[in-house]
């Protein structure tokens, strides 16, 4: 069984501005080629799991979105940083697009992409880690078993007590998370 690092795609890889539909301009998030590097390194697959309901709302097609996922994999394996394999999901309930208008075990919060790859790639779910900028992304990792780290500059407080009990660890931004799991003795980045 091998261990990966579940990311999300927007607001973790690239800047989130909504629905890119165009590769000229997507923005990568600083030190994001670093982060997957050292994923890399240290033996993680690193496999992107990304809801994208611009596909299901007509802002763009699922051709389109796989130019774009093609063009972050290639941009990052250019640099030497590997991305496995990109899951997505196209579907929402409310999409203006007859045949991905449906709600799914795919689309995060459920656990469907996260199962899809560790069927593919013998992922041990429980010793792998999901780091994403939503709750929904949190709520991934936990229905699958897996520790999580959320990514927020801060958190409100309002807030505070209930999003910082959700996620094994909140940093800045993904280099930063990358960081702290390495820190991990093989104790603590093993459930127990």
């Amino acid at each position: 069984m091998q261990k990966a690092i579940f990311l999300d795609r927007d607001g973790v890889i690239i800047e989130d501005t909504g629905y890119p539909d165009d590769c000229r301009k997507l923005k990568f998030l600083p030190k994001v080629i670093e982060a997957v590097k050292l994923l890399n390194d240290n033996g993680f697959r690193v496999i992107v799991a990304t809801n994208q309901s611009g596909v299901a709302r007509g802002f763009f097609t699922e051709e389109k979105l796989k130019e774009i996922n093609r063009f972050i994999q290639d941009t990052l394996a250019e640099k030497g940083a590997i991305i496995d394999k990109i899951y997505y999901c196209p579907h929402h309930i409310e999409g203006t697009i007859e045949e991905y208008r449906k709600e799914c075990h795919c689309r995060k919060p459920n656990s469907g992409m996260l199962e899809k790859a560790a069927g593919e790639f013998g992922i041990d779910l429980e010793n792998s880690f999901l780091i994403g900028d939503k709750i929904s992304d949190i709520e991934a990792g936990h229905r699958v078993g897996s520790r999580t780290i959320l990514l927020a500059d801060e958190v409100p407080l309002e807030n505070e007590k209930d999003i910082a009990s959700m996620p094994d660890y909140i940093a800045p931004d993904l280099y930063r998370a990358v960081s702290w799991l390495l820190e991990l003795s093989p104790q603590e980045s093993r459930r127990s």
